[in-house]
């Protein structure tokens, strides 16, 4: 009478071919060879398929034996689908929240608001995605994110948006900069000189565009980034100079001259969320942390100005 298949058969098939030898699968499996060389001869003596060939020495799975790779993958597959939707219902029970954050936001800004979210809310888990405002948005609306932080550029009937923090641009540059020696950077200040600028199409770019022009001002731009991370980091490499927002360059300070900029280019950030928001007291919980972190790190960062 045949024996029925066991699963310690079945994982040691999978692990033979996934790893592409006896030696190999055993040690996945912490057993022994021969022990491994038995389990794969008492499944084919089981099933009566011809699962491998011996090549040299070396185990090649027959065509059969794909085929029946294939199911069990398939079967395994099911297994951690079930295994992750046990992981989503947890984290139900146990409170979730979706955030999403713009590429100027998503460095050290982000990292402290969440943590002390955290601290708060040991027990919530917490997703971040970085993208950008528009995105964040259309996510906000199809409920794939709990809470979006965004440029002020919102127009949609089912978002609430509350500004975050508004402070006005700083100029940075290289440390070793001749502009590092001014107390106050002013638009004549930056005529005809290196600058990293923002897209143009972007909120920031436009309200420099808009100062620069107003003041007959015309910088030489040596580069244009479409995210703050990658504009700051080249200035900090020498390239030039650039007007950003205090949060933009949080964790960079030691390695770039911040000055006070006038007039004042007065910017700001966007806390967004669902009119009919679920999981509304972390939300509540979540931006009135992010206020507080947007507020500590700005005055931080004004400060080496």
């Amino acid at each position: 009478m045949a024996r029925q298949i066991n699963l310690r058969q079945v994982e040691a098939f999978k692990a033979v071919i996934e790893s592409g030898s006896i030696s190999r699968a055993a040690l996945i499996l912490n057993i022994s060879q021969p022990a491994m060389s038995k389990l794969i001869a008492h499944l084919e003596e089981d099933t009566g398929l011809s699962l491998f060939d011996r090549v040299k020495g070396r185990l090649a799975p027959t065509e059969r034996g794909m085929r029946l790779y294939k199911e069990i993958d398939r079967i395994f597959s099911g297994v951690r689908q079930v295994e992750n939707a046990v992981e989503v219902i947890r984290r139900e029970e146990q409170g979730q929240l979706l955030i999403g954050v713009m590429p100027a936001l998503s460095r050290s800004f982000i990292q402290q608001a969440t943590m002390g979210f955290l601290q708060q809310h040991p027990n919530v888990f917490c997703s971040v995605k970085s993208r950008s405002s528009e995105w964040i948005v259309d996510w906000l609306v199809t409920r794939k994110l709990d809470v979006g932080l965004v440029s002020s550029r919102i127009d949609n009937p089912y978002v609430i948006a509350e500004p975050l923090t508004q402070q006005p641009l700083v100029c940075i540059m290289p440390t070793d900069h001749p502009l590092a020696m001014k107390n106050v950077v002013e638009p004549d200040d930056l005529d005809n000189i290196p600058f990293v600028s923002f897209d143009p199409e972007s909120q920031a770019g436009q309200c420099i565009a808009t100062m620069l022009d107003a003041y007959h001002v015309r910088p030489n731009t040596v580069l244009v980034a479409n995210v703050s991370p990658t504009l700051c980091e080249f200035v900090a490499a020498g390239l030039g100079v650039s007007l950003v927002h205090p949060l933009m360059f949080n964790g960079l300070q030691d390695r770039l001259a911040i000055r006070r900029f006038e007039p004042a280019l007065p910017y700001d950030f966007q806390l967004c969320r669902m009119r009919d928001s679920r999981n509304a007291n972390l939300v509540d919980a979540f931006l009135q942390q992010a206020r507080t972190t947007a507020a500590r790190l700005s005055l931080e960062s004004l400060s080496a100005a």
